[in-house]
């Protein structure tokens, strides 16, 4: 009889480590399963962090390219602006220092040459007050020479520099202020600045 329980409790036993074993190894399976899930899913994730943060870095950079490609152009067109307006400024000083009262005498008297000996001739000319001044100081002997041809010369506040001539009293005229000259030689300057830029660039 004692045989016989001892035997059991043996196979009992024998059941029982087969089953915890069994069990054991199915735990240990699953585990494993639920590892590989864990891992796959981090390396997914993992994966998927770096895409995100190389598709943010990719905008990142293509933003500050975009970025330093307008401040340059931005930064150009403003030194354009700039050179330009310091040419124009040179330009302008340039001319009224060309247009000297004398030179002033010398180009009035040139341009009304061929109208003086005409009976039907109506010319005025409008000078700044400083210039108009100085011929009438300075060069009065040229001055009386132009006026007895029969012209009229005037002051204008409007005028910086040069003068404004007409032929009919005024119902037209040419503009040789320094004003008009410094636009005119600038519109002849520009394309060639323009081009200056263009190679710097």
């Amino acid at each position: 009889m004692s045989e016989d329980i001892k035997g059991l409790i043996e196979k009992i036993q024998q059941e029982g480590v087969r089953v915890a074993e069994t069990k054991a190894s199915a735990i240990e399976e699953e585990a494993k399963k639920k590892a590989a899930e864990i891992i796959k899913q981090a390396q997914a994730k993992t994966e998927k962090m770096v895409r995100d943060a190389e598709d943010e870095i990719s905008r990142q950079k293509a933003s500050t390219e975009a970025s330093l490609k307008q401040a340059g152009r931005d930064l150009i067109l403003a030194l354009e602006d700039e050179i330009e307006a310091m040419l124009e400024r040179l330009i302008k000083m340039r001319t009224q220092e060309a247009l000297t009262p004398q030179e002033l005498i010398r180009l009035i008297d040139s341009l009304i040459k061929g109208y003086a000996k005409k009976e039907d001739f109506d010319i005025k000319v409008s000078l700044g007050k400083n210039d108009f001044k100085k011929l009438q100081e300075g060069f009065s002997g040229e001055l009386k020479e132009v006026l007895k041809k029969g012209i009229e010369l005037k002051p204008s506040d409007e005028i910086s520099g040069g003068f404004i001539i007409s032929y009919d009293g005024g119902k037209s005229h040419f503009d040789f202020t320094d004003k008009a000259l410094a636009e005119y030689i600038g519109l002849h300057l520009k394309p060639a600045l323009a081009q200056i830029l263009e190679g710097a660039i």
